[in-house]
Protein backbone atom coordinates (compact mmCIF):
# COMPACT_ATOMS: atom_id res chain seq x y z
CA UNK A 1 0.00 0.00 0.00
CA UNK A 2 1.38 3.23 -1.13
CA UNK A 3 1.89 5.50 1.37
CA UNK A 4 0.98 9.29 1.04
CA UNK A 5 2.88 12.45 2.77
CA UNK A 6 1.21 15.10 2.73
CA UNK A 7 3.88 18.51 1.92
CA UNK A 8 2.72 22.09 2.52
CA UNK A 9 4.55 24.75 0.03
CA UNK A 10 8.03 25.11 0.27
CA UNK A 11 8.68 28.64 1.22
CA UNK A 12 11.45 30.27 -0.47
CA UNK A 13 14.43 32.26 1.33
CA UNK A 14 14.02 35.72 1.40
CA UNK A 15 17.47 36.83 -0.43
CA UNK A 16 17.60 40.59 1.42
CA UNK A 17 18.92 42.70 -1.77
CA UNK A 18 21.70 45.36 -1.04
CA UNK A 19 19.50 48.14 -1.44
CA UNK A 20 17.25 47.39 0.90
CA UNK A 21 17.18 48.08 4.79
CA UNK A 22 14.81 46.24 7.45
CA UNK A 23 12.45 48.53 8.75
CA UNK A 24 13.33 47.44 12.50
CA UNK A 25 16.65 49.59 11.90
CA UNK A 26 15.02 52.76 11.44
CA UNK A 27 13.38 52.13 15.55
CA UNK A 28 16.65 53.24 17.34
CA UNK A 29 17.67 55.95 15.29
CA UNK A 30 13.96 57.19 16.00
CA UNK A 31 14.22 57.20 19.45
CA UNK A 32 17.72 59.12 19.28
CA UNK A 33 16.12 61.29 17.68
CA UNK A 34 13.68 61.85 19.66
CA UNK A 35 16.17 62.43 22.68
CA UNK A 36 17.02 64.88 20.47
CA UNK A 37 13.56 66.71 20.07
CA UNK A 38 14.18 66.79 24.17
CA UNK A 39 17.34 68.16 24.59
CA UNK A 40 16.12 70.88 21.78
CA UNK A 41 12.87 71.62 23.40
CA UNK A 42 14.34 72.90 26.98
CA UNK A 43 16.41 74.57 25.05
CA UNK A 44 13.70 76.30 23.69
CA UNK A 45 12.15 76.32 26.91
CA UNK A 46 14.75 77.92 28.91
CA UNK A 47 14.87 80.65 26.14
CA UNK A 48 11.18 81.30 26.24
CA UNK A 49 11.27 81.44 29.83
CA UNK A 50 14.07 84.08 30.03
CA UNK A 51 12.19 85.85 26.99
CA UNK A 52 9.26 86.28 29.52
CA UNK A 53 11.17 87.61 32.27
CA UNK A 54 12.80 90.49 30.17
CA UNK A 55 9.39 91.34 28.79
CA UNK A 56 8.23 91.24 32.69
CA UNK A 57 5.66 88.42 33.02
CA UNK A 58 5.28 86.35 35.81
CA UNK A 59 7.55 82.69 34.94
CA UNK A 60 6.70 80.47 37.54
CA UNK A 61 8.72 76.88 39.01
CA UNK A 62 5.92 75.28 37.11
CA UNK A 63 7.20 76.77 33.72
CA UNK A 64 11.03 76.08 34.48
CA UNK A 65 9.86 72.53 35.57
CA UNK A 66 8.50 71.92 31.53
CA UNK A 67 12.62 72.30 30.51
CA UNK A 68 13.09 69.37 33.32
CA UNK A 69 10.68 67.37 31.44
CA UNK A 70 11.72 67.62 28.17
CA UNK A 71 15.74 67.00 29.65
CA UNK A 72 13.72 64.02 31.30
CA UNK A 73 12.53 62.70 28.16
CA UNK A 74 15.56 62.89 26.28
CA UNK A 75 17.50 60.90 29.40
CA UNK A 76 14.65 57.81 29.06
CA UNK A 77 14.99 58.04 24.79
CA UNK A 78 19.05 57.71 25.74
CA UNK A 79 18.74 54.62 28.25
CA UNK A 80 16.66 53.16 25.24
CA UNK A 81 17.76 53.59 21.96
CA UNK A 82 20.92 50.89 22.21
CA UNK A 83 18.54 48.27 24.37
CA UNK A 84 16.07 48.16 21.71
CA UNK A 85 19.09 48.85 19.24
CA UNK A 86 20.21 45.12 20.49
CA UNK A 87 16.58 43.45 21.16
CA UNK A 88 15.55 44.38 17.54
CA UNK A 89 19.72 43.16 16.29
CA UNK A 90 19.21 46.80 14.61
CA UNK A 91 22.92 48.25 15.73
CA UNK A 92 24.63 50.36 13.08
CA UNK A 93 27.57 52.81 13.40
CA UNK A 94 25.19 55.31 11.74
CA UNK A 95 23.56 54.88 15.15
CA UNK A 96 26.68 54.72 16.88
CA UNK A 97 27.36 58.43 15.55
CA UNK A 98 23.87 59.44 16.39
CA UNK A 99 23.95 58.40 19.61
CA UNK A 100 27.33 60.29 20.18
CA UNK A 101 25.61 63.83 18.72
CA UNK A 102 22.55 63.55 20.05
CA UNK A 103 24.71 63.59 24.10
CA UNK A 104 26.55 66.44 22.81
CA UNK A 105 23.34 68.18 22.14
CA UNK A 106 20.89 66.65 25.58
CA UNK A 107 23.58 66.24 27.78
CA UNK A 108 26.32 68.69 26.97
CA UNK A 109 24.63 72.10 24.95
CA UNK A 110 20.97 71.79 26.76
CA UNK A 111 21.59 71.73 30.42
CA UNK A 112 24.62 74.35 29.60
CA UNK A 113 22.05 76.78 27.78
CA UNK A 114 19.45 75.46 30.44
CA UNK A 115 21.59 76.46 33.15
CA UNK A 116 22.52 79.55 31.51
CA UNK A 117 18.98 81.02 30.94
CA UNK A 118 17.43 80.12 34.50
CA UNK A 119 20.19 81.96 36.26
CA UNK A 120 19.57 85.12 34.20
CA UNK A 121 15.29 85.07 34.67
CA UNK A 122 16.73 85.03 38.36
CA UNK A 123 17.98 88.36 38.09
CA UNK A 124 17.70 90.80 35.23
CA UNK A 125 19.73 93.72 36.62
CA UNK A 126 23.10 91.32 36.01
CA UNK A 127 25.85 93.25 34.12
CA UNK A 128 26.87 92.47 30.49
CA UNK A 129 30.17 91.25 31.70
CA UNK A 130 28.51 89.19 34.29
CA UNK A 131 26.60 87.59 31.47
CA UNK A 132 29.20 87.22 29.17
CA UNK A 133 31.13 85.57 31.49
CA UNK A 134 28.06 83.31 32.84
CA UNK A 135 28.14 82.62 28.84
CA UNK A 136 32.03 81.37 28.80
CA UNK A 137 31.38 78.83 31.58
CA UNK A 138 28.03 77.42 29.82
CA UNK A 139 30.38 77.12 26.63
CA UNK A 140 33.27 75.43 29.25
CA UNK A 141 31.27 72.77 30.48
CA UNK A 142 29.85 72.00 26.82
CA UNK A 143 32.77 71.62 25.70
CA UNK A 144 33.83 69.26 28.51
CA UNK A 145 30.86 67.37 27.65
CA UNK A 146 32.18 67.25 23.67
CA UNK A 147 35.92 65.93 25.13
CA UNK A 148 34.26 63.33 26.99
CA UNK A 149 32.37 61.72 24.61
CA UNK A 150 35.40 61.87 22.06
CA UNK A 151 37.39 60.27 23.69
CA UNK A 152 34.64 57.56 25.10
CA UNK A 153 34.59 56.58 21.38
CA UNK A 154 38.24 56.34 21.33
CA UNK A 155 38.45 54.17 23.77
CA UNK A 156 35.57 51.44 22.61
CA UNK A 157 38.33 49.24 20.70
CA UNK A 158 40.72 48.95 24.03
CA UNK A 159 40.84 46.65 26.47
CA UNK A 160 39.33 47.28 29.86
CA UNK A 161 41.32 46.27 32.72
CA UNK A 162 39.98 44.51 35.28
CA UNK A 163 39.95 46.82 37.99
CA UNK A 164 38.26 49.18 35.68
CA UNK A 165 35.45 47.19 35.60
CA UNK A 166 33.34 49.12 37.99
CA UNK A 167 34.41 52.44 37.38
CA UNK A 168 33.69 55.20 34.51
CA UNK A 169 36.80 57.35 33.36
CA UNK A 170 35.43 60.57 34.04
CA UNK A 171 31.61 61.47 34.97
CA UNK A 172 29.37 60.22 31.85
CA UNK A 173 27.39 62.35 30.22
CA UNK A 174 24.04 61.83 31.83
CA UNK A 175 25.86 61.63 35.11
CA UNK A 176 27.12 65.19 34.31
CA UNK A 177 23.77 66.55 33.41
CA UNK A 178 22.29 65.22 36.34
CA UNK A 179 24.77 67.03 38.50
CA UNK A 180 24.91 70.04 36.94
CA UNK A 181 20.90 70.48 37.20
CA UNK A 182 21.08 69.18 40.60
CA UNK A 183 20.75 72.74 42.22
CA UNK A 184 18.29 73.80 40.20
CA UNK A 185 16.41 70.54 41.24
CA UNK A 186 16.63 71.72 44.74
CA UNK A 187 15.67 75.18 43.99
CA UNK A 188 12.48 74.19 42.67
CA UNK A 189 11.83 72.36 45.42
CA UNK A 190 13.00 73.62 48.49
CA UNK A 191 11.59 77.58 49.65
CA UNK A 192 14.96 79.68 50.67
CA UNK A 193 17.19 77.87 47.93
CA UNK A 194 17.15 79.48 45.24
CA UNK A 195 18.64 82.70 46.18
CA UNK A 196 22.04 80.55 47.15
CA UNK A 197 22.00 78.25 43.98
CA UNK A 198 20.78 81.02 41.12
CA UNK A 199 23.72 82.98 42.54
CA UNK A 200 25.65 83.44 39.21
CA UNK A 201 28.93 83.03 41.07
CA UNK A 202 27.51 79.90 42.28
CA UNK A 203 26.04 78.77 38.82
CA UNK A 204 29.48 79.08 37.09
CA UNK A 205 31.07 77.16 40.11
CA UNK A 206 28.85 74.41 39.69
CA UNK A 207 29.67 74.44 35.59
CA UNK A 208 33.39 74.21 35.87
CA UNK A 209 33.72 71.68 38.60
CA UNK A 210 31.00 69.40 36.77
CA UNK A 211 32.69 70.44 32.98
CA UNK A 212 36.23 69.53 34.77
CA UNK A 213 34.69 66.06 36.68
CA UNK A 214 33.52 65.20 33.40
CA UNK A 215 36.61 65.65 31.51
CA UNK A 216 39.03 64.45 34.30
CA UNK A 217 40.32 60.74 34.40
CA UNK A 218 38.95 60.36 37.89
CA UNK A 219 36.87 57.10 38.17
CA UNK A 220 33.56 57.20 39.01
CA UNK A 221 30.95 54.72 39.92
CA UNK A 222 29.29 52.29 37.03
CA UNK A 223 26.72 50.42 38.30
CA UNK A 224 26.40 47.52 35.10
CA UNK A 225 28.58 45.09 36.37
CA UNK A 226 27.47 45.68 40.02
CA UNK A 227 26.40 41.88 41.81
CA UNK A 228 24.55 42.28 44.64
CA UNK A 229 25.05 38.74 47.64
CA UNK A 230 21.62 37.52 48.91
CA UNK A 231 22.72 39.04 52.73
CA UNK A 232 22.49 42.24 50.63
CA UNK A 233 19.64 41.77 48.61
CA UNK A 234 16.41 42.55 50.79
CA UNK A 235 18.32 45.94 52.59
CA UNK A 236 18.56 46.49 48.69
CA UNK A 237 15.57 46.37 47.70
CA UNK A 238 13.78 47.87 50.63
CA UNK A 239 15.94 51.06 49.88
CA UNK A 240 14.72 50.93 46.16
CA UNK A 241 11.26 50.55 47.19
CA UNK A 242 11.67 53.57 49.32
CA UNK A 243 13.26 55.78 46.64
CA UNK A 244 10.22 54.65 44.46
CA UNK A 245 7.92 55.83 46.96
CA UNK A 246 9.58 59.56 47.22
CA UNK A 247 9.96 59.87 43.46
CA UNK A 248 5.73 59.34 43.52
CA UNK A 249 5.48 62.13 46.19
CA UNK A 250 7.88 64.01 45.97
CA UNK A 251 9.94 63.66 42.24
CA UNK A 252 11.97 66.62 41.87
CA UNK A 253 13.82 66.55 45.60
CA UNK A 254 13.76 63.42 45.51
CA UNK A 255 16.00 63.95 41.99
CA UNK A 256 18.13 66.58 43.49
CA UNK A 257 19.18 65.11 46.64
CA UNK A 258 19.70 61.76 45.05
CA UNK A 259 22.04 64.40 42.55
CA UNK A 260 23.45 65.76 45.45
CA UNK A 261 24.38 62.24 47.08
CA UNK A 262 26.06 61.33 43.35
CA UNK A 263 28.14 64.61 43.29
CA UNK A 264 29.56 63.38 47.15
CA UNK A 265 30.30 60.09 46.00
CA UNK A 266 33.49 61.37 43.67
CA UNK A 267 36.11 61.42 46.49
CA UNK A 268 34.55 57.98 48.16
CA UNK A 269 34.61 56.18 44.42
CA UNK A 270 38.27 57.59 43.80
CA UNK A 271 39.56 55.98 47.61
CA UNK A 272 37.59 52.83 45.89
CA UNK A 273 39.12 52.53 43.54
CA UNK A 274 42.47 53.05 44.59
CA UNK A 275 42.33 49.97 46.63
CA UNK A 276 41.02 47.96 43.62
CA UNK A 277 43.76 48.71 41.80
CA UNK A 278 46.49 48.46 44.06
CA UNK A 279 45.58 45.17 44.80
CA UNK A 280 45.31 44.09 41.35
CA UNK A 281 48.74 45.21 41.24
CA UNK A 282 49.85 43.59 43.95
CA UNK A 283 48.17 40.43 43.18
CA UNK A 284 49.56 40.64 39.48
CA UNK A 285 53.40 41.20 41.00
CA UNK A 286 52.88 38.29 43.08
CA UNK A 287 51.11 35.54 40.37
CA UNK A 288 54.69 36.83 38.17
CA UNK A 289 57.04 36.40 41.04
CA UNK A 290 55.73 32.68 41.47
CA UNK A 291 55.72 31.72 37.74
CA UNK A 292 59.34 33.22 37.43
Amino acid sequence: MRRFRLRGKRRRNRVQRPDQVPLRSIVPNLITSMAVCGGITSIAIGATNYAKSLAGQTVTSKDWTLGLLALLAACICDALDGRVARLLKASSKLGAELDSLADFVNFGVAPALYMYFWVLGGDLSLPLRMKQILLAFSLFYAMCDAFRLARFNTMLEQPTLPYWKHFFLGVPAPGGCWMVLTPVLLALSVDGLEPIFRHPVFAMSMLAFIGALMASRLPTISLKNLHLTKTHMLPTMAGLLLLVSFLFTHFWLTLGIVGAGYIATVPFVGLMFLKGRAKYLRNNQTNTLSNG
